[in-house]
């Protein structure tokens, strides 16, 4: 077989995933390419650049956290339930404060700046925060809370501030990059090695028709995200150029190929074909995005799971005092803690409530919720709370009037205000577990009711990204056949992969995995490569 390029380690998809298993895998001595469809990044470079981490990391400790590894591992292990076993759990959280100080080795910048509320993401003064659920009921009462939210330090959305380090260490240490190429099959062995990828790419193309893809893709990817439609139609131009310019080659992987090419958000047929009622949510990643590489595998013979869960966002802080609101069903009945993660949220209202939810709130809490929005918010959280607030709300003197305003049950409703309010006249817990410092009254009119349900909104959007993915071996990221046998040479990592959030997601959780897995996939690949006797490569 004939090859156009050759390593040892060929890495497909290069976020934060993918660059930190070529970074395992060069420094454990292996020659890397890494490939992207588009020019690297993916979904951790838009993101919020958020890493879940805690132990006792260095972050923590000039922040004055106190934290353990038992403590995470005990929230962690209510958390995420099974989606991987009790050793890697245990692992993940031992590694944390080193994969701090792993990241910080390449780069990436943290501040210990505690955020003194609870919030869905913190402002430009605060780079350390409770990004999940540590303080909710439930939650609280197995492990002493701690802040285990790590922010990237830079202004906005920092994704990139975590992504652009990693990829600039990589390069410096000899990783080829081969951007815009994109990887369309696994190339097998006559023994069912996997030895090499097929790509499509433009290498070959002029120079201004890749500056000009790159631009595009760049767009595609946002602005792209908060518009939909505007990705569509720049995503069409994207293909069109692909369809003309891009060459078939091959690329041989004498060891081992890491599939890190995100999930499948931006699939709707996939996320119709496994989790139709999560239709309509704004797809949180880019159009790479698309299960390419869990499809990769799974033409090869790889076994999937998990894959009907998907992580919904219903945020409702910022404003912090929206703690203090109740969230009720078309019944009037109250489905969550609602000082719980977003995720937790979305999922009552999705999996439980066919996708309806609206927020309860008082003319007292209303008015210190307004006044937070100064101080509280990033720009787009701004917007997202002055839209519930002034175009998703209707009001009324009394319970009866506000619930018939928007069609719920006037008298279910009442019985919920009635049993929250008895309860905290009693000194009683809270009738959902909420902590007491997050619970207050509903009295004063008018009241209010925000629509937060699941639909299609531009300036309160519900965000959605998938778990689900490819079966691998938790000791060394090689992808696992429908048989339950290793497929030599595949390995995968990042959202392509089952990890450790793919049953419950909180802010940070998966790029983290992103970070854990992709260096553990990287590492066993180069690892293969290392165990072979000297001369000795499949050959393809």
């Amino acid at each position: 077989m004939s090859w156009d390029l050759s390593a040892d380690v060929v890495v497909v998809g290069v976020g934060v995933a993918g660059v930190s298993a070529a970074l395992e895998a060069v420094a454990a001595g292996a020659d890397v390419i890494a490939l992207d469809r588009y020019s690297g990044g993916g979904a951790s470079t838009i993101s919020g650049g958020i890493v879940y981490a805690g132990g006792g990391t260095w972050v923590q400790k000039q922040a004055g956290v106190a934290d353990s590894s038992d403590a995470m591992f005990a929230y962690l292990s209510r958390e995420v339930g099974d989606a991987v076993s009790e050793e890697t759990l245990r692992k993940f959280c031992d590694e944390s404060p080193a994969m701090i100080d792993w990241l910080s080795g390449h780069g990436v910048p943290f501040e210990a700046s505690l955020c003194p509320y609870k919030t869905s993401y913190p402002s430009n003064r605060h780079y350390l925060y409770y990004s999940g659920s540590e303080a909710a009921g439930g939650f609280r009462d197995i492990a002493k809370p701690a802040p285990r939210g790590h922010r990237a330090k830079g202004k906005g959305t920092s994704g990139k501030m975590l992504y652009g380090p990693l990829i600039a260490s990589a390069l410096a240490n000899g990783v080829r990059l081969e951007q815009q190429s994109r990887a369309t099959e696994l190339i097998m062995d006559d023994t069912g090695t996997v030895v090499g990828v097929q790509c499509l790419s433009l290498r070959g193309a002029p120079k201004q028709v890749r500056a000009r893809y790159a631009a595009l893709t760049s767009l595609s990817a946002k602005p792209g995200i908060y518009y939909p439609p505007m990705r569509k139609i720049l995503q069409k131009q994207i293909e069109k150029m692909e369809a003309r310019y891009a060459k078939p080659i091959r690329i041989q992987a004498r060891s081992g190929v890491v599939l890190s090419a995100g999930g499948f958000i931006a699939n709707r047929e996939l996320v119709a074909e496994h989790a139709p009622q999560y239709r309509g949510g704004l797809a949180l990643g880019t159009a790479g995005d698309d299960g390419s590489g869990i499809q990769m595998g799974t033409a090869v013979g790889a076994a999937t799971d998990k894959l009907s869960n998907i992580s919904a966002w219903r945020f409702i802080v910022p404003p912090s005092a929206f703690l203090s609101s109740v969230l009720v069903n078309e019944k009037g009945n109250r489905m969550v803690d609602e000082s719980r993660y977003g995720a937790a949220l979305g999922y009552a209202m999705i999996a439980e409530n066919s996708g309806q939810g609206w927020l309860l709130a008082d003319a007292d809490l209303v008015k210190e919720a307004r006044s937070q929005l100064g101080t509280q918010t990033m720009w787009f959280q701004r917007v997202q709370a002055e839209t519930l607030l002034r175009g998703e709300g209707v009001t009324g003197n009394t319970l009866e009037e506000v619930a018939a305003k928007v069609g719920i049950d006037a008298a279910g409703l009442a019985a919920t205000v009635a049993a929250h309010n008895d309860a905290i006249v009693a000194g009683e817990a809270d009738p959902m577990g909420k902590p007491a410092d997050f619970v207050r009254p509903v009295r004063t009119a008018p009241f209010s009711l925000f629509d937060v349900s699941l639909k299609k909104s531009l300036t309160n959007p519900l965000p959605m990204l998938t778990l689900g993915g490819l079966v691998v071996d938790e000791g060394t990221g090689e992808v696992t056949s429908t048989a339950g046998a290793a497929i030599p040479g595949l390995y995968a990592a990042g959202r392509t992969a089952v990890g450790i959030c793919s049953n419950s997601y909180v802010s940070g959780l998966s790029l983290a995995d992103c970070i854990y897995s992709g260096r553990r996939a990287g590492g066993h690949a180069a690892g293969r490569a290392q165990a072979r006797p000297d001369g000795e490569r499949p050959s393809g």
